[in-house]
């Protein structure tokens, strides 16, 4: 999908493509051998299915810029090209280039998938008129509060919510989230791979439009 001059490509599971003058992934997994070679990649935590070495190796070339959290260091071993690697945490402000990024946290409230304590992440990534929100591995949390002053009339504010439950929320808190912080747009991650489905995704969409929530399914690339 594209908004303004930006482009928004689900790659399956919790995994995009932000295009506009930067190629960004966020948490690469099972993506074509081809794909686009990354300016940067985006890592919300260590899991195999968003910290994947094998799929980095896909998309690095010389200088490509990783954001990742500090437990998986020990998991990028050495590439064949010069990488550049920054530690994030929750609570800090980034810039690369002209993009601004927000690092947020990403926990479980009520399973130990995802423990607070371990400082995981989502991001938002902030490009001109538009905010992408990749909530990460989370459950619906205070945090999200804050987030509701990102709904401004001259912004369009994108938020990406894990719906698959078991790990995350499932599409019924997905749509909680939603309804609280408010987006331009939802779209439904987190699901048809290791946990979640197609059905789940479309309860999602369904319940955040019966709240009048712009909602939509991306097609996997």
């Amino acid at each position: 999908m594209k908004i303004d001059d930006i482009e928004i490509k689900w790659l399956g599971h919790s995994g995009f493509l932000i295009k506009n003058t930067k190629i960004i992934y966020i948490d690469p997994y099972n993506i074509k051998e081809n794909s686009e070679k990354a300016d940067a990649i985006l890592i919300t935590h260590s899991h195999y299915d968003h910290c994947s070495v094998a799929d980095m190796k896909k998309i690095i070339k010389e200088g490509t810029k990783i954001f990742l959290t500090a437990d998986c260091q020990s998991k990028i071993t050495r590439f064949d090209v010069p990488i550049d690697i920054q530690i994030v945490e929750p609570g800090q402000e980034l810039s690369f280039g002209e993009i601004k990024i927000s690092v947020l946290p990403a926990y479980n409230i009520d399973k130990s998938f995802h423990p607070k304590e371990d400082g995981w992440v989502g991001y938002i990534l902030k490009m001109k008129d538009v905010l992408i929100y990749h909530a990460g591995d989370t459950d619906l949390i205070p945090e999200m509060q804050k987030l509701t002053g990102h709904k401004q009339p001259d912004k369009k504010f994108i938020a990406l919510l894990p719906v698959g439950g078991r790990f995350t929320m499932s599409a019924e808190e997905a749509a909680e989230a939603a309804k609280l912080i408010k987006p331009s747009l939802a779209i439904p991650i987190h699901y048809g791979s290791v946990v979640g489905t197609m059905g789940d995704a479309e309860e999602f969409v369904k319940l955040c439009k019966e709240e009048g929530i712009n909602a939509e399914i991306l097609e996997k690339e």
